[in-house]
């Protein structure tokens, strides 16, 4: 099998539908990254990218500084799809024309379709279509044909077969564009003559190679946490190397409740995989004593992960790899050349420089989705494919402020009440993530017709197909009561509970 599959590469101009590309890309079964602007043509062509796709953006090609692309770019001979700002991009810089048409274009917008023979293959004239823009391209790059128009849009798609230009005014990538992902397969099939190849089984081949390579006859360590990234990580690793593989669960006090039990039972008693519980809470929480800024508790977590790995590996002749559950979005978020930090993943930006071990991560190209559909192929458990996303800090980033032992047993109890409520209503697989955070707060109340100085608690849910965007859960409000009403009544010391209706963006899932 060949070691890396056909790369399309997604040039992000800060549009808030770059991810999507991405996925859409994937959802055709072609391999797709994510990557800045700023990138020159000579590194994207060491790269060897199989096709372009330049995304939507905030600006105006017509305005002082704005971003453009590597004019060389065209000039690598691969295949270009602009959206939106990356079709008028493609128009600016080619000789074609961008300007003002008189009115923008937001919305289910109506095109007509002059010709449907090669990127709009499929869509019949009359097609809806989303648009957000306000410029509008009025020339097409030189040598290119318009092949659809709108009100407001002279040119609202265009192709250059021979120079392997495309560009549309309109947003393939969503799915207020019902024959959008046709056009996006149009250009990956047929423009770039991509076959649909990139397929979890494919992957789980190509990763066991990689692994095999990598690791060779020595020995390696997966740090187990129980959610569902390091368990398909674990798998796969072990799936490659077998005995090769020992994983440690490390016991920090800060998993969700009777979590602890779980983990070491299925995978010591089921997954046939060597198994070391190290139950180190103490050292946890000695560690956060006093600190309550969220990146240094990640910074903290993150190093006595570490440590307490060095600790059990020591015992291993040969123990040289450590095995992480690193997914795409965390790389994205942690900051990196393609993307400004959001938070450091303790898995990530939270690693201490001096770490004794080499890392591997065969997850780390992979959406949260892409990854269950991993777990299912290697035959683990619903139970496990399916456990919600769980942070690898645990529920040192669902408390704000100092984390103690009193308030963990506190969460742990509002956190278990959320998820069996979720669980009863049957709303497992229609919410991405639900859980219960502690603020740093105290509120009055009263219970028993006396005054309470108590805590609040915030449930927070969430629907999402890669974390990369959310939006909260529509919970029903009979729900949200026998929530509120079990907590405040089982877990001592809270007297009020509220629901946190923030999207991503502009909030995060978890509170830090």
């Amino acid at each position: 099998m060949d070691e890396n599959p056909p790369l399309v590469v997604v040039v992000d101009f800060g549009a808030q539908y770059a991810q999507l590309i991405a996925r859409r890309v994937r959802e055709a079964n072609v391999y797709s990254e994510i990557v800045p602007y700023q990138i020159t043509a000579a590194e994207l062509a060491e790269r060897a990218p199989a096709g372009i796709i330049l995304s939507g953006g905030p600006k105006s090609v017509n305005v002082e500084g704005a971003p453009l692309v590597d004019h060389a770019i065209f000039d690598l001979g691969v295949p270009i799809l602009g959206i939106c700002y990356g079709a008028q991009l493609c128009a600016h810089q080619l000789g074609g024309e961008v300007d003002r048409s008189g009115r923008g274009e937001y919305g289910r917008t109506d095109i007509a379709v002059q010709s449907a023979d090669g990127l709009l293959m499929g869509m019949s004239d009359g097609q809806d279509v989303w648009m957000s823009h306000f410029d509008a391209i009025v020339a097409p790059p030189a040598g290119a044909t318009v092949i659809a128009s709108s009100p407001e849009a002279p040119v609202a798609a265009f192709e250059d077969p021979v120079r392997a230009v495309y560009g549309v005014q309109f947003h393939p990538e969503v799915a207020h564009t019902p024959n959008g992902q046709r056009v996006i397969e149009n250009f990956l099939y047929k423009a770039c003559g991509l076959p649909p190849s990139w397929t979890m089984p494919n992957v789980i081949e190509r990763s066991v190679e990689q692994i095999r390579t990598q690791v060779g006859d020595r020995r390696a360590i997966c740090g187990l946490s129980g959610g569902v990234d390091s368990a398909v990580a674990a798998a796969l690793v072990h799936k490659a190397i077998g005995p090769q593989l020992t994983c440690v669960f490390v016991d920090t006090g800060l998993m969700r409740l009777d979590e602890g039990e779980q983990v070491v039972e299925t995978f010591q008693r089921n997954q046939g995989i060597e198994l070391v519980h190290m139950r180190v809470a103490d050292r946890f929480f000695a560690g956060l004593k006093g600190v309550i800024d969220p990146e240094a508790k990640r910074k903290v977590i993150g190093e006595l992960f570490i440590r307490v790995f060095e600790e059990a590996a020591s015992g291993l002749e040969d123990a040289e790899f450590l095995v992480q559950g690193t997914l795409y979005p965390d790389v994205i978020e942690s900051g990196t050349p393609d993307a400004a930090k959001i938070k450091s993943h303790h898995n990530v930006g939270g690693l201490p420089e001096d770490m004794e071990f080499s890392l591997v991560e065969p997850l780390r190209a992979l959406f949260k989705d892409e990854v269950r559909t991993v777990g299912s192929e290697l035959g683990l458990p619903d139970e496990i494919v399916w456990r919600q996303p769980f942070p690898g800090p645990g529920l040192g980033v669902r408390i704000i402020g100092e984390v103690t032992p009193e308030k963990v047993a506190t969460l742990q109890l509002a956190d278990a009440i959320v998820r069996d409520e979720i669980a009863k209503a049957d709303l497992e697989r229609e919410i991405w993530q639900g859980f219960a955070v502690l603020p740093d707060i105290r509120s009055v109340g009263v219970m028993g017709d006396e005054r309470t100085y108590g805590h609040p608690i915030i449930i927070r849910a969430v629907t999402s197909d890669d974390a990369m965007t959310a939006d909260w859960a529509r919970l029903p409000h009979d729900l949200l009561e026998r929530m509120s009403s079990r907590i405040i009544n089982e877990v001592t010391g809270v007297n009020r509970v509220a629901y946190d209706i923030t999207s991503k963006p502009p909030g995060t899932i978890e509170w830090e």
